[in-house]
């Protein structure tokens, strides 16, 4: 996949929340010849495997010394990557890098997790930085198009995909989530603040309580980016862990928006997926 921008720059400085994805892009960047410096979130990133790193650590809030130790290591392109519980402004230790740009902050948390980092992101521009997203630093960690995993689906599931792209779009601009749970045509649950995995276990609950009537091996995971979405930010992302929900609760595969939507640790997702005999979509863009 080309890249939407062009002459990234080395040393590309990785602000890195949890999770394995900073260091699977800072991987990707060291194969490409680019030299990836991490800038760890207190609290979220992993304070071991960061160890492998050139890195250093800041908090939430402290924009000024984020900009700071970017310009030192001479980073120009940024990216966002890894999770991070959203935290209230009151509980934000401020520096005055960052109350010099106050109001800007409080507007960008009125909204979900790729506002607030898109937000972020335009503030950081404006300071002389660039952000990047995945596509431009790191593609080989995206979904790719088609099937991959042995399983496919069949009429019913592509009827399945269909209705849940469909409530996807239609959801998109409301801000709700990134995935639905079709099932013989019916929506049985929409991604809400307790992510996809946690969707993925109240399906299976729900299957277990008897209020899901449809057979085991019926049924798929939607995962797509929301509608006018800064790709840069905030990208779906699914796993192994996915693959595993979505076996409990009882579904036939997921599909997932190619390009768009990082996969991570793919190959053991796909045999997972295999074990199962659940399908992985990847879906047109």
């Amino acid at each position: 996949m080309m890249s939407a921008v062009s002459g990234i720059s080395s040393p590309v400085g990785v602000i890195a929340g949890g999770g394995a994805m900073p260091f699977a892009v800072a991987d990707s960047l060291t194969a490409r010849g680019i030299a990836p410096v991490i800038f760890a979130l207190r609290g979220a990133c992993d304070p071991v495997a960061v160890e492998r790193f050139r890195h250093h650590w800041i908090s939430v809030g402290q924009l000024g010394r984020a900009t700071k130790l970017f310009r030192s290591e001479g980073c120009r392109d940024l990216i966002f990557i890894g999770t991070l519980l959203r935290p209230a402004l009151s509980e934000i230790r401020l520096d005055w890098g960052t109350i010099r740009v106050i109001s800007k902050v409080m507007t960008s948390f009125r909204g979900g997790d790729d506002h607030l980092l898109s937000g972020i992101g335009r503030i950081l521009e404006q300071d002389g930085f660039r952000m990047v997203g995945i596509r431009d630093v790191a593609p080989d960690v995206l979904m790719p198009e088609g099937r991959i995993a042995r399983a496919a689906p069949d009429p019913a599931a592509t009827a399945d995909i269909a209705r849940g792209q469909e409530v996807l779009r239609a959801l998109g601009p409301f801000d709700i989530g990134q995935a639905v749970v079709v099932i013989d045509g019916h929506v049985v649950a929409v991604e809400d603040i307790e992510g996809t995995d946690g969707l993925l276990a109240r399906v299976a609950r729900l299957r277990a309580e008897g209020r899901i009537r449809a057979k085991a091996g019926r049924g798929v995971l939607v995962k797509a980016p929301k509608s006018g979405q800064d790709l840069r930010f905030d990208l779906p992302t699914v796993g192994a862990k996915t693959i595993e929900g979505a076996a409990k609760a009882g579904l036939a595969g997921i599909a997932i928006i190619a390009g768009h939507t990082i996969a991570a640790e793919s190959q053991t997702m796909i045999e997972a997926a295999d074990r199962a005999g659940l399908f992985i979509q990847g879906l047109p863009a």
